[in-house]
Formats: C-alpha cells, sequence, structure tokens
C-alpha cells in the first residue's frame, strides 16, 4: 500500500472513533451527571522507504490518538420535587459504595432500599461524611437535607453527605455513565460543599450542538471514505496498464 492509503485508512479509523464519541454522547443527553467526552487526535511522523514512498518524501504524517478529554462543565439543574433527589451546587462528587470499591458521581438519583440504605440507581450505597452507609429507619418519613449535605428528618440528624473533589477530574475513568473510578488519583473533602434538595443535575451534552457536530463528522467520514475508493480505483488502473504494456 502506498502513502495516500496508509494516510486515508488511519484517517477513517479516527473519524469512526469520533463519530462514536459524539453518538454516545446524544444517547445520554438526559442522563444526570453526564459529562460529554472528547476524543483527543494528534499527528505522528512516519519515515517512508520502500514502493510505498512517493517521489521526495521522506516522512509522512498520520493522525495519532492521543487520549479522550472530558468536559467538565456543569449541566443544568432541574427541579424534580422528589425530596431524595440531590444536585451538587458547584465542585464536587458524591462517594458511592460498589462492590469494586469507593465510586465517585455527580448523579444525585437517590432511593430508600431495602434494607433502608440510601442507594442510587444501581442499589450501591451513598456514604457519609464517616465513610459510612445513610440509613433511615422506619420512623423518618420527613426526610430534610440541608445546602451542607446533611440529612435530618423528624427525629433529628441521620448523616452528612460525602463530598468530594479531584485535583485533577480529568484522571478519573468513566464507569458506564454515572460513574468514576478515581484510578490513582486521591480525593480531597469539599469542606464547604453546596446541594440543593430536590433537584437533579443534568448532563452537560446539548444535543443541537452535538448533532451539528455528529453531521459535520459524518460528512468528512464520507469524504475520506470516497477518497479512499477514488484511491483504489487509480491504484487498480494504473496496475491495469502496466500490466497491458508488459503483455
Amino acid at each position: 500500500m502506498d502513502s495516500p492509503g496508509y494516510i486515508l485508512l488511519s484517517r477513517l479509523s479516527l473519524q469512526e472513533r469520533a463519530t462514536q464519541a459524539l453518538a454516545n454522547n446524544i444517547a445520554n443527553a438526559d442522563t444526570p451527571g453526564f459529562r460529554a467526552m472528547r476524543p483527543v487526535f494528534g499527528q505522528v511522523m512516519v519515515n517512508v522507504r520502500g514502493a510505498g514512498a512517493l517521489p521526495g518524501d521522506s516522512t509522512m504524517s498520520l493522525p495519532q490518538d492521543r487520549a479522550t478529554w472530558r468536559d467538565m462543565a456543569p449541566g443544568s439543574l432541574q427541579t424534580t420535587g422528589n425530596k431524595l433527589d440531590v444536585a451538587i451546587d458547584g465542585e464536587g462528587f458524591f462517594v458511592i459504595d460498589t462492590p469494586k470499591g469507593e465510586r465517585y458521581t455527580r448523579a444525585g438519583r437517590f432511593s430508600i432500599g431495602a434494607n433502608g440504605r440510601m442507594v442510587d440507581q444501581e442499589g450501591n450505597a451513598v456514604l457519609d461524611s464517616r465513610d459510612r452507609p445513610i440509613s433511615f429507619s422506619a420512623q423518618d418519613t420527613q426526610i430534610e437535607i440541608t445546602k451542607s449535605g446533611t440529612i435530618q428528618s423528624e427525629n433529628g440528624e441521620i448523616a452528612r453527605l460525602k463530598l468530594v473533589r479531584f485535583e485533577n477530574p480529568q484522571n478519573l475513568m468513566a464507569e458506564g455513565n454515572r460513574l468514576f473510578d478515581a484510578q490513582n488519583e486521591a480525593p480531597v473533602r469539599v469542606e464547604r460543599p453546596k446541594v440543593v434538595q430536590g433537584a437533579l443535575e443534568g448532563s452537560n451534552v446539548s444535543p443541537i450542538l452535538e448533532m451539528t457536530r455528529l453531521t459535520a463528522e459524518m460528512r468528512e467520514f464520507q469524504y475520506a471514505s470516497n477518497f479512499t475508493e477514488r484511491e483504489g480505483e487509480r491504484i487498480n488502473n494504473a496496475v491495469e496498464r502496466i500490466m497491458r504494456r508488459r503483455s
């Protein structure tokens, strides 16, 4: 394969990943606390040798998949009226106890599980400031959550939500559409949390903007595909002419 072929194939591969990232963003436009994903591409210079090199060329530039960047801008707050829905107004993540260990989320759609614990949508316990699962008794019917994250009922204070932040949130690894794994990033406790009861933080995805980007990416993909087909036809025609001359 000659240099244009390698360049086009690498371009198509990365164009496909960009399209998949946009499609995933659109699919999660209504997911509470979701953060949009953006692929980061670069270029790498490769030495050109052999028959595939064009005259005068010593190197060629290929696109490179460098990383995935996460848009950490907050989503808009949506009032739900559900007293166990909690949104974070500002920095921080809720701490969730999962079978794989502590995980972190901005999705505050909580409920009371069968065992009386405060759980997320997957049934994982929500942790308090003392790193313990938050539990309610059958007598706790009037649940209130203050702006500082203190949970109380008609029977008094129950617990305080644990909120943490990260010095470099880009190091967080997504697990599904709501949870994050801190990997080697150490969480830092948010000393003055700001939460809103009866509300959820929406996704920070703008469906119209993402659809516009997706349309542009699809057109780029089609352009590269068409160029690849024409390049293949050019090579086939060249081979046919060479074979006719030899015969």
